[in-house]
């Protein structure tokens, strides 16, 4: 390298985790997870069921502590500045709420001891809203809303609580293949907004097309962690893929996803 060759800036990290080991009631679900988020990227968690995603993402929420390790946030970030984008319950969906309510109530965490919004607060709501597009269902009742269409009520409402990270679990799931793509599309232009973005996901083909960095967790450890270019070049990666790509599930079985690992 030549003297005169500019080093590229080192990034700013938002969330670092090293070397942690996750779960509950004295159940280890996961183990030895070690990777950082910096600000501007789109990570994708990718896992099948039981892989320890959920327990990640109340790790990551400072919702349940981890066994070992640490997990810390810097870059001028806290946990309760993540916006939140969880699983719909059956019950959650049947909300009897008008959507500007729901996204209203994103500001909640700024209003301290006003019982009410103040104007900055009804207009960040609404021009949230009109962002997402959804400005035209404000009065609507949340619960008469396509799958879509709620998904994108709740991540106004999330964007409304804060515009430095958001935690999507699972954003898609049960969403028709047109408003899956309608919604990845907007995670990735928010995305491009300077918005970090942290995905769970059992979608691989999905997580490589969208996302910048890939963190695989496998049956109680980690997989792969690196650049979604890194991902698909390395043995884990091309093993998953080919396995969705064949048969439509996301893991190959355990003696191939060992071989991919070594």
């Amino acid at each position: 390298m030549e003297e005169n060759e500019k080093k590229a800036p080192e990034r700013e990290k938002q969330l670092v985790c090293r070397n942690a080991s996750l779960g509950y009631e004295g159940q280890t679900v996961t183990e030895g997870l070690d990777f950082s988020v910096c600000r501007g990227d789109y990570l994708c968690i990718l896992g099948e069921n039981g892989s320890g995603k959920s327990t990640l993402v109340k790790a990551i929420l400072g919702l349940r502590p981890q066994i070992s390790g640490e997990i810390e946030w810097c870059g001028g970030v806290k946990a309760n500045e993540i916006g939140y984008l969880p699983q719909q319950t059956v019950v959650q969906r049947d909300f009897p709420a008008s959507v500007r309510e729901i996204v209203r109530s994103g500001c909640l965490a700024k209003t301290g001891l006003r019982p009410f919004f103040n104007h900055e607060e009804k207009k960040l709501a609404e021009s949230t809203m009109k962002q997402l597009g959804i400005d035209s269902l404000a009065k609507r009742c949340y619960r008469d809303l396509s799958g879509g269409q709620q998904q994108r009520v709740l991540l106004a409402r999330a964007l409304c609580a804060t515009r430095k990270m958001l935690l999507l679990d699972e954003p898609v799931t049960g969403l028709d293949p047109r408003a899956q793509l309608d919604l990845y599309e907007l995670i990735t232009n928010l995305n491009k907004q300077g918005i970090t973005i942290i995905m769970v996901s059992h979608d691989v083909a999905a997580a490589v097309r969208y996302a910048s960095h890939i963190l695989h967790i496998g049956s109680h450890r980690q997989l792969f962690f690196g650049t979604t270019a890194e991902y698909t070049a390395s043995g884990v990666g091309q093993s998953f893929l080919a396995a969705e790509e064949t048969y439509g599930a996301s893991a190959p079985s355990e003696e191939k996803e060992a071989e991919a690992d070594e």
